[in-house]
């Protein structure tokens, strides 16, 4: 669609054109349920004589008026931009337009809830949809003030950045809400929320004494479930650590939390008005890395509220910034001020390693990414973004001094309150408040892609005595930058009397080049096993030697602490993941250790990389035999863990997943009828559903037991449930349904399209879905250029062709090669699916080398 891809030249030359000062929006909610009235009026200055345009994707303009002058729409619209000429000093916009409904997950998204037939709306404006409900500058640059005004049935609940104002009768059934202009802000942290929606409220006292009243939003059918005591508490123990830290009180009227439904992200930072996914409210038995991922979650988009809203990036190229900045202080607010002290191991299993393996992918970039267009950014939430970036500012924290980086901070709020900045204007700060100068640290961790392994190299006599201890450093292909390391190396030696493995020796240095040498080590008896980044100080993978990780491998859920073992879990799955050690080894460490991990995001972690080395790294002459005796040791894992516990909880659902063999499906039928479950175990809703779902594909279950779950659970997490499980029937015609409707007709709405393509590929015979590699290339540029972004990149993403052969490496190349350069954000997704097709070929190589045999699939 032209004109709907925004480059960065455009959005610099229309900055220096105009400045906006406000906007009214009117909305009118009641009268279709396709389409809303919005009459928006924008009032700027801009350069005399220019020409802009203002951004409105719209279902149709019925009037355009500038500077009172009215414009022909269908001259100076084509449904994504309006044009404007001829501008005055000051100037005064007024559009009256219909915008769309959507039910993507991206503009002003409409639900109908099927308990109650009830109609849920909410917004999603980041990064570019706040043009999807009124007309408006899109960029973050030109702030300015928001004033709603909008017309509802008269139960429902509106809310937006500023306090809900009392309603004034329309009509019989129908208020209206005259919300107070917002402070200047940025167009993609606006929000509308609206519907039936029932609350909980609360109040905190923010450090310069002002009462903040506290919200928390759910649909009526799913609010028994809301858990407010803890959200309430974290969110204050936020509040409390926040202000503290930044020295500048919480800078918006109200704080309201709303979980909405079909939310495309885990949730959004609007000023005043988060919106979180709804698997946040937990209707059945969450695992405990659920939970603390939500109070992570919480303190992330609260921190947001200072960085990113009341301080704002000027253009994309600093998301970065943004979101790490949010990731590493929800983590630290975590760890420091609520009961979730052992955040940073949690960081470290899940944050840190998705970090690793999305720096390794051939589409890395530097944190600091050259953001060229938003169809740019939009690939860009990802985990240089998030998870490597959050891991290198913990280096700089602790480089600099957290009071030190603390004070940079309070010195760059009180500068820069409700503008736009950049990285300068924060690293100006920081260098004035530490003392130190970070122009090397910029351009050698920001500047430049790719991640460090270190590998310890250890000599010793025929005592045990060590020799010779050294570092190595090496990059990776195509991003060779060796970077500086402050990090400690640990020696862990195995107590046999307590069972248990201890660390008997520490020292910290600086690691750089090629090589360090560390002679404080020669001279001590060699340990059980030697741990590099000990206390993860560092950003770097690390391998173990071969003594070390015999040690690992028969003594890793003996680790007295959680974080040495977190760092030892991810050396082995990088390990694996590079193609350095064999897949069946992996499996082996995992299943004979995890029982032992006490961190249930570690145990979450593990079990789905897990399932990546099961599904696609093993030999395939092994791998059915291998793939059921797996799922019989995740069994026993399941009778061994005390009733009712969390581990006893995820190796269930593990077991679900991983059956194979008729005996295990037939333990699933038993739990199906309600026999066998063992005790501890709640067959709860979402676990029958997953039950239902493994013997769906089993080919145990079908058409008729989905609808008889859906007829039981008629709500919207029983609709996505019942996708996934539709999806999942293990028949030519089921899968050409699913296809249908994913593909060709999207006629699925965000979530449970997501959830289909998840069932697609739910087999256990391959060929069921072999026929559909070719499709997929036929058809993913035509869904990439006709579908919104969300709904594109879920299909370009989740239907890539999954068979582990080079066929499929060869086959994703040709197409690479035919694009020719267009559609960046497409390429991007094929190349990193292809390259995760790429790494399981040649671990299947490794681990057929390692029993002796050929790679038949390579």
């Amino acid at each position: 669609m032209p004109g709907i891809n925004l480059t960065r030249e455009e959005a610099v030359q229309r900055a220096e054109t105009v400045s906006v000062d406000s906007y009214e929006v009117v909305l009118d909610l009641t009268d279709n349920p396709e389409t809303f009235a919005a009459r928006t009026t924008v009032r700027f200055s801009a350069t005399p004589g220019a020409s802009t345009f203002i951004d409105a994707i719209t279902a149709s303009v019925e009037s355009v008026t500038l500077n009172g002058k009215q414009l022909d729409p269908a001259e100076v619209s084509d449904g994504v931009r309006i044009q404007l000429p001829d501008l005055a000093e000051a100037n005064e916009l007024v559009v009256e337009s219909r915008m769309f409904y959507m039910n993507t997950g991206e503009g002003l998204h409409r639900f109908v809830d099927p308990v109650d037939g009830e109609v849920y709306l909410y917004s999603q404006f980041e990064v570019a949809d706040a043009r999807r409900m009124f007309p408006v500058f899109e960029q973050p640059d030109l702030k300015a003030t928001f004033r709603f005004d909008v017309t509802a049935p008269d139960h429902w609940a509106v809310v937006s950045n500023q306090p809900t104002p009392e309603p004034t009768p329309v009509r019989e059934g129908v208020a209206r809400w005259e919300f107070s202009p917002t402070p200047v802000m940025s167009c993609y942290i606006t929000a509308l929320i609206a519907g039936p929606y029932e609350s909980i409220t609360d109040s905190l006292t923010s450090s310069d004494g002002r009462t903040i009243d506290l919200g928390l939003y759910s649909r009526k059918s799913l609010s028994e479930f809301v858990d407010a005591d803890e959200m309430f508490e974290v969110t204050k123990q936020g509040f409390e650590f926040f202000e503290a830290q930044f020295g500048v009180p919480y800078p918006f009227e109200k704080y309201d939390q709303l979980f909405v439904p079909q939310f495309n992200a885990g949730a959004m930072e609007n000023a005043g008005a988060v919106t979180f996914v709804e698997q946040y409210i937990f209707r059945s038995k969450p695992s405990q890395a659920r939970v603390e991922r939500r109070a992570i979650t919480v303190l992330h988009e609260l921190a947001h509220m200072w960085f990113g809203d009341l301080v704002t990036m000027r253009w994309w190229n600093d998301l970065w910034l943004n979101e790490s900045f949010a990731e590493y202080m929800s983590t630290l607010a975590c760890a420091q001020n609520t009961k979730y002290t052992n955040a940073w191991t949690t960081f470290v299993a899940g944050e840190k390693s998705w970090g690793y393996e999305q720096d390794q992918l051939p589409t890395t970039h530097p944190i600091k990414a050259e953001i060229r267009d938003l169809e740019d950014v939009l690939v860009n939430f990802d985990g240089i973004t998030y998870a490597k970036g959050a891991s290198v500012l913990k280096q700089l924290v602790a480089w600099v001094g957290q009071e030190e980086f603390m004070a940079g901070l309070n010195a760059y709020f009180g500068k820069h309150a409700w503008a736009n900045t950049e990285l300068s204007d924060l690293m100006v700060e920081l260098e004035a408040a530490s003392g130190r100068d970070l122009t090397d640290w910029t351009e050698r961790w920001l500047e430049t892609a790719g991640v460090n392994t270190l590998i310890p190299h250890v000599e010793a006599d025929q005592d045990g005595v060590i020799t010779s201890f050294a570092i190595e450093q090496i990059g990776q292909e195509g991003h060779p930058t060796l970077r500086p390391h402050r990090l400690a190396v640990g020696f862990y030696d195995h107590d046999d009397a307590a069972n248990s493995l201890v660390r008997t020796h520490r020292v910290e240095l600086d690691v750089d080049g090629e090589r360090t040498e560390v002679p404080e080590l020669v001279g001590r008896e060699r340990p059980d096993l030697v741990l590099l980044n000990d206390d993860d100080l560092a950003y770097a993978k690390i391998r173990l030697d071969e003594c070390s990780q015999d040690t690992a491998t028969n003594h890793l859920g003996d680790f007295e602490e959680s974080l040495p073992r977190s760092l030892v879990w991810g050396a082995a799955w990088d390990a694996v993941h590079d193609g350095v050690s064999p897949a069946r080894a992996y499996v082996q460490l995992v299943l004979a250790n995890i029982g032992r991990e006490t961190d249930s995001t570690a145990v979450q972690v593990q079990l789905r990389q897990l399932d990546t080395v099961l599904d696609y790294y093993l030999a395939p002459k092994d791998a059915d035999e291998i793939r059921a005796a797996a799922a019989a040791t995740i069994w026993d894992l399941v009778e061994a863990s005390a009733p009712g516990s969390d581990h006893q909880w995820q190796f269930f659902r593990a077991f679900a997943r991983r059956a194979v063999t008729a005996a295990q499906f037939d333990q699933l039928e038993a739990f199906d009828r309600g026999e066998n479950i063992p005790s501890g175990v709640d067959m709860d809703t979402d676990t029958r559903w997953a039950v239902l779902t493994a013997l769906v594909a089993a080919g145990r279950r079908g058409e008729t037991e989905i609808d008889a779950a859906l007829a039981e659970d008629n709500t919207e997490t029983g609709a996505i449930a019942a996708a996934t499980a539709r999806a999942a029937i293990p028949t030519p015609e089921a899968k050409a349904a699913a296809w249908q409707q994913i593909v060709v007709d999207g006629s699925l709405p965000n979530s449970q399209q997501q959830a289909a393509i998840a069932g697609f590929f739910r087999v256990h015979d391959q060929e069921l879905v072999a026929p559909y590699a070719d499709k997929y290339f036929e058809s993913v540029t035509d869904v990439w250029i006709t579908r919104t972004h969300e709904l594109s990149q879920q299909i370009a993403a989740g239907l890539f062709p999954r068979l582990a052969a080079q066929a499929t490496v060869d086959d994703a190349q040709r197409f690479l090669d035919q694009l020719a350069g267009q559609h960046n954000g497409l390429r991007r997704i094929v190349l990193e699916r292809q390259d995760a097709i790429r790494r399981a070929v040649e671990a299947q190589a490794v681990d057929a080398a390692a029993a002796g045999q050929e790679n038949t699939t390579a």
